[in-house]
């Protein structure tokens, strides 16, 4: 059961009305790293989860990210606030008022007009929020090490939006919610790390030996070695004969067919055949200026 309270996780104090930079803000209302797909991912992997403490984490970490949503879409409303009336009375001339929503080459007039001012489950480009921004997979390992990324990626977008703006009250409350995403990101690593063994995901092991090789395949000129394809920890595959065919097979396909299917395969490879001596006239022939010139 979910109960709401009035009064926000964190205040909100917009300086001054700017449309243009509502627009911005709403990559983190309905953007792939916003709060709405953060709320979502963590609350259906709670639903799902088996293990209690985790289960409770996601819950609460779901619960306060829906707040978050709260915070971010009161910022785009207040940016919005007085355009909002303008819009809505006309206060101001056609073109003037165009101008106002437009900002500097933002296109806030859209969401001006399509939703009267009010945070739109759209990302900044207009992208209508989606599901698929939910990658949720229904293994912990595999979940956590995603929700840690996701975090990451939206104290990112954060960090963006403060560089984008001077209003001081807009950048304190995005910067408590860039802080979130940091303690966030803290708990999901203690989760991960309290799974023990937990890499690699899943149940089965690796097939070795090919777990521990790196195979070089892109060389030239920027070819470098480091920790990720040490000696220490892989076997550096550089010869380009060695990196095709690994393994026993010899790099072939092939598939069991009962006798039917191999005849109907045969006779269908026979109908459409190409006749390599051919060489027929086409439509491109036809319609080329140099079948034209040829008398074609």
């Amino acid at each position: 059961m979910f109960s709401h309270n009035k009064r926000l996780q964190y205040s909100v104090h917009v300086n001054e009305c700017n449309p243009a930079l509502a627009n911005l803000m709403l990559e983190q209302f309905g953007g792939p790293q916003g709060e709405l797909a953060a709320a979502m991912r963590y609350f259906t992997q709670a639903l799902a989860e088996e293990d209690p403490g985790r289960k409770d984490m996601l819950l609460d970490i779901a619960t306060e990210e829906l707040s978050h949503l709260e915070v971010i879409g009161t910022i785009v409303a207040m940016l919005n606030r007085g355009a909002k009336g303008e819009l809505a009375e006309g206060v101001a001339q056609e073109a003037e008022l165009f101008r106002s929503l437009q900002g500097a080459g933002n296109d806030s007039h859209v969401t001006q007009v399509l939703y009267g001012g009010g945070p739109a489950l759209i990302n900044s480009g207009g992208q209508l929020w989606t599901a698929g921004y939910v990658d949720s997979i229904g293994e912990p390992t595999c979940d956590l090490r995603s929700n840690i990324a996701a975090e990451a990626r939206a104290k990112i977008v954060y960090e963006r939006l403060i560089n984008v703006t001077t209003d001081p009250g807009v950048r304190d409350a995005l910067g408590f919610l860039m802080t979130r995403e940091v303690s966030h990101q803290k708990s999901f690593e203690k989760a991960l790390y309290a799974i023990e063994p937990n890499f690699p995901p899943g149940k089965l092991p690796p097939v070795k030996p090919f777990d521990k090789v790196y195979v070089n395949t892109s060389q030239g000129e920027g070819d470098m070695r480091g920790p990720w394809n040490s000696d220490e920890h892989f076997t550096y595959v550089d010869d380009r004969e060695a990196q095709r065919a690994m393994g026993d097979g010899q790099g072939d396909a092939s598939v069991k067919m009962t006798q039917a299917q191999s005849r109907a395969v045969e006779a269908m490879a026979q109908r459409t055949a190409s006749d390599p001596d051919s060489d027929p006239t086409t439509g491109a022939d036809l319609g080329s200026a140099q079948g034209k010139s040829n008398g074609r």
